[in-house]
């Protein structure tokens, strides 16, 4: 809503958190963030949301819902926001897709970085997962980007 800088749109809560995960959905609802290549995870992501009955360019809207949030170590493995505004609803995700430069990440706080495969933006502050990097990579994708 407000908070996020788009409109103000009526909601009401719905999920509880749980101690345990016993009650989650199984894994495979949402894609996984790395199947170890471009093209494996681009079709990773495909099927995941082909299943749902999304097309392409839907999948790409869904996805940047990763304007919002970051990603944490002790939770995925993954660590840093996507965005320099990780609390405004924005085409920021996709512009700094489109225009910034993403490497590997290689180091973190001056180590060497030892989780998943992420990339990380000239200034190592933002990052992508390989699941974001696909809609650059991948022509049917980006045309939607």
């Amino acid at each position: 809503g407000v908070e996020a800088g788009g409109p103000t749109i009526p909601y009401r809560t719905g999920r509880e958190d749980f101690e345990s995960g016993e009650s989650s959905p199984p894994d495979g609802r949402l894609p996984d963030a790395d199947k170890g290549s471009m093209k494996m995870t681009a079709q990773h992501v495909r099927d995941v949301f082909f299943r749902m009955g999304f097309n392409d360019r839907e999948i790409v809207a869904l996805l940047g819902a990763h304007a919002l949030g970051r990603c944490h170590t002790d939770r995925s493995g993954y660590w840093g926001p996507w965005t320099f505004a990780e609390n405004t609803f924005s085409n920021e995700y996709f512009r700094l897709l489109l225009e910034e430069r993403w490497s590997p990440k290689m180091t973190h706080n001056g180590k060497p970085w030892a989780s998943p495969d992420q990339y990380e933006d000239s200034t190592g502050k933002l990052m992508m997962l390989p699941s974001d990097m696909v809609l650059v990579s991948d022509p049917e994708f980006k045309k939607y980007v």
